[in-house]
Order: structure tokens, then sequence, then C-alpha cells
């Protein structure tokens, strides 16, 4: 959560890529700048294309960032810092000023896209409601006025603590002693065609739930049956906290009677390291969190209440803040260290990834599964199970992060997608459960993800000491449909 002052992806063919660009939910990716180690704005520009980032979110609007950025193809949400949000919303003046200074000098060759007025205002900073939408007002005006407001858009991020009680989500509303601003704000966006930008953090929600949700439900991972989190109006399920916190934010906007107001996730993520106190900031969750973020989010469809609308979402955040105050975690929400390398092995980039073209089930580690029945796991697929384990030896692409829950998951997927068809199952001795995400990231590719080989079939001898489990795999021609889509609306683009 970031208060105060502030300091795609190329894909399996160019149509698909400008396909899902044009139309399509993407990931982006904050970036804050309290690190003692900075690098320069255009080193910044040059790690985020080489990690083919093609969306980000600045907290301000740093003249060296939007000039280095200029011609680099990525999109960009600019912010108006709380501290300027004052003048703006009392000066029309002062509004077309920073439009001019910090939008309009930099366009075309730096595509802004939205400006994000203040940091989280309505639950941040008392009696500033009314400010607030005087600020996004005066600023649109602006944009109207230089013939920019159909580029680029307003909006102003804000909490989930404006929602009083988020679960279950159908029943969501927002803070009655803010009605008349969110009404007021709504009304903004519902007119202008802008979005709801949201700050939501399932970490956070974990943490205070007491033990009220499973991590794994925060982490995207599967539930088992007996766990799933079921909204009991609609009877919806909900396999991440995150698709709750999201159908609550648009349950809300409906109980104001608005609609079609598209939501965006303008924060969200999980620290990779905390103090005494913070046992569930590790990069192992971390790691989990933010690529199935990035595996759900391409997916392509929304939260199950509205699942017709995908949401986009910006990781929180590029780098570690060092400077940051709080608790340990508050410094430890970074996916890069400055110098460019990964805090925890993700695959920022839409081209690694194959959940259009993967199998249709994974066998990965359970997440709280007991550390010595894992050892025991790995080692049997490793051995008797005849899983092909040389991907996790020292070394080697998916040795990273070398925990044995990621060396089970790996040599448990191995074995089950080469003896499933002859009975092998997804159980040892139950640490282990299927899941439709690719657990591969970067460049380790699991057994049965679209780049990967399964090799030669092994013997009935390999088989798990386990109950079976039934099923069957297919490859899915996603590549097929998105290329289809594009044929048909081609020539639609063209009148």
């Amino acid at each position: 959560m970031r208060l105060g002052k502030g300091k795609k992806c190329p894909v399996f063919l160019l149509l698909f890529m400008l396909f899902h660009v044009t139309f399509g939910a993407y990931v982006g990716i904050n970036i804050g700048t309290d690190v003692s180690d900075l690098p320069s704005a255009s080193d910044i520009v040059s790690i985020l294309q080489t990690h083919e980032i093609t969306h980000v979110r600045l907290y301000d609007a740093d003249l060296h960032m939007l000039k280095a950025l200029s011609n680099s193809g990525i999109d960009v949400i600019v912010g108006v810092t709380n501290e300027e949000v004052l003048g703006i919303g009392l000066s029309p003046s002062t509004a077309a000023a920073w439009i001019s200074k910090n939008v309009a000098a930099y366009l075309p060759s730096t595509n802004i896209t939205y400006i994000a007025v203040g940091s989280e205002v309505l639950t941040s900073i008392p009696n500033a409601g009314r400010v607030l939408i005087y600020a996004m007002n005066n600023l649109h005006k602006a944009l109207v006025a230089s013939n920019l407001n159909f580029q680029v858009k307003v909006s102003a991020p804000q909490s989930m603590n404006l929602i009083t009680k988020a679960f279950p989500p159908s029943t969501a509303t927002f803070n009655s002693s803010s009605n008349s601003t969110i009404y007021q704000l709504l009304q903004f966006l519902k007119n202008t065609n802008s979005s709801y930008m949201l700050n939501a953090y399932p970490y956070h929600g974990f943490i205070e739930g007491n033990g009220i949700f499973p991590l794994d439900y925060s982490l995207f991972q599967p539930l088992p049956p007996v766990k799933q989190i079921v909204d009991p109006n609609t009877l919806f399920h909900y396999n991440s906290m995150l698709d709750a916190m999201v159908d609550a934010t648009y349950y809300s906007i409906g109980a104001l009677s608005f609609s079609g107001i598209p939501v965006m996730v303008t924060e969200t993520g999980w620290p990779s390291s905390g103090g005494v106190n913070e046992p569930d900031a590790t990069a192992e969750n971390a790691q989990a969190f933010n690529d199935n973020l990035i595996r759900r989010v391409l997916n392509g469809t929304g939260p199950p209440g509205h699942s017709e609308l995908p949401v986009s979402a910006y990781i929180y955040e590029l780098f570690n803040e060092d400077k940051r105050s709080g608790p340990v975690s508050e410094k430890n929400w970074g996916v890069l260290f400055t110098n460019g390398t990964a805090v925890y092995p993700l695959s920022l980039s839409a081209s690694d990834r194959n959940t259009a073209n993967s199998t249709s089930a994974f066998c990965v580690a359970k997440q709280d599964a007991d550390p010595d029945k894992l050892l025991t796991g790995l080692n049997w697929a490793c051995g008797q199970g005849q899983a092909n384990c040389s991907a996790v030896q020292q070394g080697q692409p998916c040795y990273m992060p070398n925990s044995v829950t990621n060396h089970a998951s790996y040599a448990y997927n191995d074995y089950y997608q080469r003896m499933h068809s002859l009975g092998g199952t997804c159980d040892f001795q139950g640490t282990a459960t299927l899941t439709t995400l690719n657990p591969s990231y970067g460049s380790c590719l699991f057994t049965g993800s679209s780049n990967s080989s399964l090799g030669v079939l092994l013997s009935p001898s390999a088989l798990a000491p386990s109950n079976p489990m039934s099923g069957c795999f297919s490859i899915i021609p996603g590549y097929k449909l998105q290329f289809i889509l594009w044929v048909i609306c081609l020539p639609l683009v063209l009148l």
C-alpha cells in the first residue's frame, strides 16, 4: 500500500500481439523511487525493455523518466502526488499548467494513457474528497482544452478500505460516510469513460483475516473442495482473494446504481521478505503470488460475478524500496534488484508463458505440505518413479528457488505427465495437488507445457503407490482462436 509522496509483451505471433494489446487485459508494474541506489531513468527503461514490460505506473511526473520513456513503446500512467492535489483542485489554471508541463510536453512520443490523481486520497487524507473531485475535473477540462481527452484518461487510485465489508462480494458496499464523494467520483468516471483504479492487496487481507482465509486462497493456489470459498448469495466460487476483492468493488459500484465502469488494479503484490513477526512475507510466496497473478490476468476473464470484464493489474513493484519506513516487509515488495536481476524467478513477459498452449492440468506440491513428506515424495519421484529431475539440479533452469517445495513440484509434475495415462496419480501421500495454472517460469519449463517434451513413456512399473485419478489432456489451441478473432475484426478496423 503506497501513501503520501510517491516518488503483452510479445506473444505467439504479431497479429495476436496487436489484438491482445488493443483489446485484452495486461500486466504492468509500479515504479517507486525510495531506493538508495536507484538506476538512472535510461537504465530503468532498459531494464523494463529487457523484461518486456509494456505498461508502467509512475507515482509522480518525473521529467527524466518521462523523457527516457519516449519512443519506448511502453504505456505510462503518470501520477499527481497527494501534495499536488490541493493546488490543482483549487485552481483550474494550475491544472492546465500541470497538463502542459507533464503531459502535453511529452506526447505523443511518450505514450501517456492515464493520469492517476493522488494515492488513496479518500482513506489517507481527511476531508479531501471534494478537493479530489475538483482536481480530477480540472485536469480533465485541461485535457479537453488541449484535445487530449480521448488519448489520456483521468482517475484516482483508491484503497480496498473504502469498502466496509468485502466478503461476501455480492453484499459489499462503499463506506457510507464517503458515499457522496464516491458517487461524484463514479459519475466522473462514467462521464469520461475512465476506469476505477483499485489498490488491492491479498497479502494484507490474509494477514488481517487472522486465519479466516487460507494462504493458498491469497496466492491463487487451488483449494480442496472442503475449503472452497463460496459467496452464499450468488453461489459463485472464488479461487483467489484478488478475484473476490475486484468483484466486491464491482458490486459496491453497482450498489450506487452505476455500471459500465471497468476496474483496473493499480497496485497488488506480495513482499518477499519480512521481520520476525511477518512469517508469510517470503520469496516463495511472493513468487507464487505474482506468477499466478500474471497467469490470471492473461487468462482474459474477469472475476466470477463479472467474468466478461477482463481485469488488468499493475504489480507493486519494480524495485525493493529500502528507504521506506515501517515494517521490514514494506521495503521488500520489488521483483527486481536495481541491477535488473530477479529477486526471485519470475517471468514478466507473455512470450515465456504458455497459458494458451498447455496441457489442462499440472501436478504440483502443496504449499503447506509437510517438508519431510515432500522430501520423501521428491526422492521417490526422481528414483523409483523415474521422473526426469535433471532440471532441478544445481545450475539448471529449475534449481532456483532452491526449496523442497519447488523441486518436488517439478518432479511430481514430470512423473504425472509421463505416467498419468498409465494410471499414475497426483497424490504423493497427500502432498500434491492438480492445478490448471502452468507453473513454468522464465527458462524453467514444466513437463506438459507447450515448449517442453514428455520424452518416451516409461513402463507401468514406475507407477506411484496411490489411488488412481481419472482424466485426460488436450492441447488448447488458444492462439488459433486469437487469430480467428483478428481475421474477423480486421475488416472492421480497416473501415
